[in-house]
This record gives C-alpha cells, structure tokens and sequence, in this order.
C-alpha cells in the first residue's frame, strides 16, 4: 500500500471524485485498489443490488497487523461476520435487534440523558475562552450516548471509546510494531469488556442493547456457547464503533465548515429554526462515513463498465453527495438549501441504523452551542488538519475561541 498516496486521497478526496464523475464509466484507483464509484445515480444503483455487489469485504483493512500484534488478537475474539459485513439473511436476522433498540421511541428516551451530558460537557470548558473540541467535546459525547444505550456501566465508556479508536488505528493506519502490539492489547481489553456484559446480561437481562442482541442472537436461558460469545461480542464492537465514531466525525465537521462560514454560523444563531437543514447540509457536504466496498458476486456492467466477478468497487457516498446532477451548487456549503435526498447514511439495505440518533445528538449540540458559545470562532494559531480516513472523515483536532 502506498500511504503517502493513499494519505494524499483521504484527507481531501473531492477533486479525484470530481474528475472521475467527468470521466465516463468507473475508474480503477490503484490507491483504493477498487473501482471508485463516484455518481449518485450509480452509487444508488449498487446500494439496492446487495444480491450482485456483496458487503462481505465492506471492512477490508488497509494493513495487516505484524505477526505480533496478531498474537496478541488471537486472545481476544473470533473473527465473526457484523450487520456491516453480511449479506441477505444474515444481514437481516443481525440488524433486526439493532432496528428495534434503534426505534424513533428509544432514540427520543435517550435525548434528555444526550443533553444532560452535552451541557456538562460545556459546563467544563465554556468559562476558559477557549477549547479543542475533538478531545473536550466531540469524542466524548456520541462516546457517552452509545454507551448508555448498550448498557456500558460509564466507568467503563472512556476505555471503550479508547479501544474503538486503537482498533481503527490498527486496520487502517501503519504503524510501529511496538505500537501495533499496544494497539493490539487495547483492542482485546474492549472484547474482553464487552464480553462481560453480554455474560451479565445472559444472567440478568435489562432494557439496553445489549440485553436486546443477547436474546435476538441467542434465545434461551443457558450459558452463552463460545460461538454465541463471539459473535455478539463482534456485533457489538462493531455498533460500538460505527455508533460513537460517525458521530464524533459529523460533529467535528459540521462547527468547522460552519465557522468556516462565519456568515452562516451568524444566522444559525439568528435562526434556530434552521438547525434541522443545517445538520442535513453538513452530513451531505462533508459525509462522515466517505464510502465502503462492495464485491461483485457475479459479472456485472455498472455505468458502461464490465466488472468480472469478485470485482472491488469503492462506493463513495461523500462523491455522491457532491454530484451536480442531484444537488444544486454541490460544492457550497448553504444551511438555507432546500431538503434533499442524501445518502450520507447510506441507502437500501445497508442504510445506517442508527441515523436517527446521531442526527439528534447533532442537532441539541447546535442548539446548544449557538445558545451557550454565539461568538464561536476557529483559533487563527491553528491550522485544520483531516485524518487520513474514509471512515470516520474528521478534523484531527478542532481549535476554538470565545469571548468568555
């Protein structure tokens, strides 16, 4: 894998998108080793054939950890198939339990304990003038949230938020043995923590998540087989991360281009009102979740292009949403847009779940920063970087200034 290229791509993909949405039929990235597909009418396209372009290697790791950092994973979980990585019945039967934890009803429960914590959260930084919203704010709260509705005791959320971010570290980026190896170890010490609750709940049911997949994935009252154990251990790391990570991203996101549009950060503060449309605009404008892979099960033409079978194509939704033949003016950032039809969270099948929730956690972190922090401004002694990522797109660190 050539990092520097493939740095180059994540931290700014939209002028390569740009140029393969001119470019007629698909264009194989040698840096995504995939066939990037870059239009909203053919990403729509792939989304709703699941039967054709398969999710199994949606997940495919950038690296592979070293020998080391492998035996230390070997004590940790099997590898299982998750909702993200499954087809058909089995995609059905995993997502099923994550629908019903995830309804509109249970999201609506969780807002007030969102709240809760989002204010605290300021209370802690609103009187210094000052803050890097990433560490004090961004990764804290969805961190909070995700593990309230699986049933984490919140003593044990920061080490698990800890070991979601070191797993994606270790698939994603290159690292130093050394550092794979601790990696590694924190990886495991969150399997082993989330196989404690999925044991407790077995005992003991409650109403959380957790207690939802123990009874979806293994109905009955006796002990939990090791199969049982892995593979609600791996659906619930995998819930963890996509649960608290996407929605640390649109956070971080979503107040940069907005103070990077201080005209419009103005009348978000003018006009409450447009909070809803703004969280909209942010998701489609700079999409968290950049894109995932799809295989091809059989020969396929897609936009005039033969793709044999077992073909990877990389379905960008951050492309999509900046394509000109569904959004007007794609490439402005404008909270006044009128709604439109999105695939920041997907589309078909494989839409996210958990959509809903990581729209009501931005939106009352808007109501509340525009009602707290109005003179919110980006600190000019620090430049914005992106993480190098198509997962989890998002400011590395978010410097900002009030007057307190």
């Amino acid at each position: 894998m050539d990092f520097d290229s493939l740095d180059g791509l994540q931290r700014d993909p939209y002028p390569l998108y740009e140029r393969v949405r001119r470019t007629p039929g698909l264009t194989f990235v040698p840096a995504l080793d995939a066939w990037l597909v870059a239009r909203d009418a053919d990403v729509r396209d792939v989304l709703l054939r699941p039967d054709t372009f398969s999710s199994a290697g949606s997940l495919r790791p950038d690296v592979t950890p070293g020998p080391a950092a492998l035996a230390v994973l070997a004590r940790g979980i099997g590898n299982r198939p998750t909702v993200v990585t499954s087809d058909g019945h089995a995609h059905r039967r995993l997502r099923a339990p994550l629908n019903s934890a995830l309804s509109a009803a249970r999201t609506a429960a969780l807002r007030r304990y969102a709240a809760e914590q989002a204010a605290a959260l300021v209370d802690g930084f609103a009187g210094d003038g000052r803050t890097e919203l990433m560490a004090a704010y961004a990764r804290r709260l969805p961190g909070a949230v995700i593990g309230r509705l699986i049933g984490l005791d919140p003593a044990d959320v920061p080490a698990a938020v800890h070991g979601s971010h070191r797993a994606e570290q270790l698939l994603f980026r290159p690292m130093p043995e050394a550092e794979q190896v601790a990696a590694a170890e924190d990886v495991v010490a969150l399997q082993h923590l989330l196989d404690r609750c999925v044991r407790a709940r077995r005992a003991e049911p409650r109403a959380d998540l957790c207690s939802t997949l123990v009874a979806a994935l293994a109905p009955g009252t006796g002990e939990l087989t090791p199969d049982q154990r892995d593979e609600l251990v791996a659906n619930l790391q995998n819930f963890l991360i996509a649960g608290h990570l996407t929605t640390t991203a649109l956070i971080g996101t979503t107040l940069l281009h907005l103070l990077r549009h201080p005209d419009q950060w103005e009348r978000l503060c003018a006009e409450p009102a447009l909070i809803p449309a703004a969280v909209e605009e942010a998701a489609r404008y700079d999409s968290a979740v950049q894109g995932f892979r799809r295989t091809t099960t059989r020969p396929v033409t897609l936009a005039g292009t033969e793709l044999p079978a077992h073909a990877t194509v990389f379905v960008a939704y951050g492309s999509a949403n900046r394509d000109g033949t569904r959004h007007a003016r794609a490439d402005t950032f404008d909270i006044t847009r009128p709604p439109g039809r999105h695939v920041a969270f997907g589309h078909g099948a494989h839409g996210c779940p958990g959509s809903h929730l990581a729209r009501t956690q931005l939106r009352l972190t808007l109501e509340l920063f525009t009602r707290r922090l109005p003179g919110l401004r980006l600190d000019p002694g620090h430049a914005v970087t992106m993480r190098p990522t198509l997962i989890h797109r998002s400011p590395e660190a978010l410097h900002l200034l009030w007057e307190a």
